[in-house]
């Protein structure tokens, strides 16, 4: 058995060692509820739980591997039973078994936000709607209506009204567009990731019997960044542990910060309303950051009504206070903060040891242009992510063919690829596949490269040929990967070598991809967890990028949460730029700012820095006095003695 008090303080093994029933732990930052959550689990196994009557929600399938990896090694057991993961992998595990019931076939193909984009592209073309309309949204933006009003449960119009009334409009149409885009997922047997969770949802309600097979499953229901979650999630939890009611939320409610993403904040400040004999506990010894921090950290919270009071107390020894910096203009801060880079790292500090964090993207465009003229590396948390990237959707709609050949998109994607075929050859062939009750009888059949003009026979043999053994392979039970080797062999390599400069590099990741697709025993596995990964958080790929530690890291508050730095530099911080004048005027949006100078603030480890620049003339409308943050003349009236200052000041004419 473990030691639990050796490795845990007295906060966290009071969690870890409580009896059940619903609980809420409010995890300060740096307060090490990672650990705790891992002990949980491992207390759980430990006292006869078995691991397939646990079930671990996470926000990142990342952040569930390694808890589990974690227990697994604590306990020297196997802990594959163990349910672990995102919200959206767990409901397409339960929906390949039980979707049938909603009318989806087990095969059912997950369409990322591209795909999404794609189809809804199609709806609009095939109503005509944007013919009619002098101002029309893209596909893009109409996804984005749809997601958000299905995840915060709004109706289309509260959702365009409130985030996009120039497109008022269009609001009739939108619900047209909306009613179209769900039959076709359903004709075409596909879901997209909202789905994951509405589908999901139903199937519990409606199905009082899958209910109860899997709240009698789970007799303990474990949640990580319970902050996070949005109506459908909570909803989904509180079903899943109806039976046993051993359920705890694991966040901390002072760094709920997506909102604009649909997350509900209600939902972890109102748990002790839903369930009335919770038990509450605080995580507030902080291991991360110096007293002098937590000091700042703890008074910048402090004026937002709606929260679980609570008090980080550091474990560290005494460090440098945080520093305030007026400066004259965005140039200088701009000079500030890369001359401070350097004197840092001449001390001793790596550059991946150092992060700039802003609210708004825009405000690190100076800065960008200050340190490159520098020579100074740094990285910027944003691009395309590896399974975004074309080649690889080109390579893996192959495979999905393979798994559903009735998936239109699948087709119309690979059918471009070729030579003179365009869109409407494109339609053309879709409509001779879709046509017949097995499309790959039809695709090997004589008439397929017969069945749209001449111009495009050698382009439709070709695919015949390459669907020809990558069907016969997958029959033969051969591997996901040496089926995407027979693509990129069968040519798609020549068609790279047509489209891109660097096709090195892409075949590299396509080989990568093959390697990859070896840690699943199924194909249907495989695209289910790619279609998955295309959808992970932006919070998760900038841990994946905290690696590289040779870069200072440019980012947004929001994409820095979870993470730390030994410095931090806060910029911009100037009212109408922190808090941001556009987040002031909806509901909860100064509290929400305040949360994520909070989230800023306690990112850093030994050093902080606030920056602003005192004049701002970059805007087109002249010389413009910016006042501090009023976020930051919080923290100097939110002293007892008015002359002790939350911070030293450095004086402009010294720098």
């Amino acid at each position: 058995m473990l030691d639990y008090s050796e490795h845990l303080n007295p906060e966290q093994l009071e969690v870890v060692m409580a009896v059940g029933g619903p609980m809420l732990v409010i995890a300060g930052a740096g307060s090490g509820k990672t650990r705790t959550l891992i002990y949980r689990v491992a207390r759980l196994i430990e006292s006869g739980v078995a691991p397939e009557r646990v079930l671990l929600a996470t926000f990142t399938n990342k952040a569930a591997r390694t808890m589990l990896s974690r227990v697994e090694t604590l306990l020297d057991i196997d802990v594959k039973r163990l349910w672990g993961g995102t919200f959206h992998h767990i409901g397409n595990r339960i929906l390949r078994k039980y979707g049938h019931l909603l009318g989806y076939e087990r095969s059912f193909t997950i369409l990322d936000q591209e795909d999404s984009g794609q189809l809804i592209n199609a709806c609009i073309a095939e109503l005509k709607l944007e013919a009619t309309r002098d101002k029309f949204p893209k596909s893009k933006i109409v996804h984005d209506i749809i997601s958000y009003g299905a995840n915060t449960q709004a109706t289309i119009a509260h959702v365009v009204t409130g985030r996009y009334p120039y497109f008022c409009h269009c609001i009739d149409d939108i619900c047209t567009i909306d009613r179209l885009y769900q039959e076709r997922k359903r004709e075409l047997n596909m879901m997209d990731f909202d789905d994951l969770l509405l589908q999901v949802r139903a199937l519990l309600v409606n199905f009082p019997d899958v209910k109860d097979e899997y709240s009698g499953r789970f007799m303990h229901v474990l949640v990580d960044e319970y902050q996070d979650t949005n109506i459908i999630q909570a909803d989904i939890l509180d079903m899943l542990a109806s039976h046993h009611r051993n359920i705890m939320v694991v966040g901390d409610d002072s760094q709920s910060i997506y909102s604009f993403r649909g997350a509900d904040f209600s939902n972890i400040f109102r748990f002790p309303e839903r369930y009335s004999d919770a038990q509450v506990f605080k995580l507030e010894t902080n291991y991360r950051s110096t007293p002098e921090i937590l000091h700042v950290a703890n008074r910048s919270i402090i004026n937002n009504e709606k929260q679980f009071q609570k008090e980080l107390r550091p474990v560290r020894q005494q460090g440098i206070r945080p520093v305030y910096v007026p400066l004259r203009n965005v140039m200088q801060q701009a000079d500030f903060v890369s001359q401070r880079i350097l004197e840092l790292f001449y001390d001793g500090t790596a550059l991946g040891d150092i992060a700039v964090l802003y609210r708004a993207h825009y405000h690190s465009m100076e800065l960008q242009m200050e340190l490159t003229r520098r020579g100074i590396p740094f990285e910027i948390r944003s691009g395309i992510r590896f399974f975004e990237q074309a080649h690889i959707k080109d390579v893996t709609s192959f495979l999905k063919l393979l798994q559903n050949p009735f998936d239109e998109l699948a087709w119309k994607r690979i059918l471009k690829l070729y030579k003179r075929v365009g869109k409407a050859t494109a339609d053309k062939v879709w409509n001779f596949v879709a046509q017949h009750a097995e499309p790959f009888e039809a695709v090997l059949s004589d008439t397929f490269p017969r069945c749209a003009s001449k111009s495009v026979t050698s382009a439709l043999t070709q695919l015949q040929d390459t669907l020809h053994t990558i069907v016969s392979l997958y029959r033969d039970g051969v591997a996901t990967g040496d089926i995407i080797q027979t693509v990129l062999d069968s040519g798609y390599r020549d068609i790279m070598q047509e489209k891109y400069s660097d096709v090195g590099t892409r075949e590299e990741d396509i080989v990568q991809l093959a390697t990859f697709s070896a840690k699943f025993d199924s194909l249907e596995g495989f695209l289910s967890e790619l279609a998955l990964l295309t959808g992970i958080t932006e919070n998760e790929t900038t841990r994946a990028a905290h690696d590289n530690r040779d870069r200072v890291v440019l980012g947004s508050i929001h994409q820095a949460k979870g993470l730390e730095w030994s410095a931090v530099f806060i910029i911009w911080c100037a009212e109408g730029m922190l808090p941001l004048a556009r987040a002031l005027k909806e509901e909860g949006g100064e509290d929400e700012e305040r949360r994520l100078f909070y989230v800023a603030i306690t990112r850093a480890m030994d050093q902080l820095y606030f920056c602003h620049p005192l004049m701002d003339y970059t805007r087109g409308t002249g010389n413009t006095v910016l006042p501090p943050s009023r976020f930051l003349r919080e923290l100097e009236t939110s002293y007892m003695n008015p002359e002790e200052r939350p911070f030293d000041q450095w004086v402009v004419d010294d720098f």
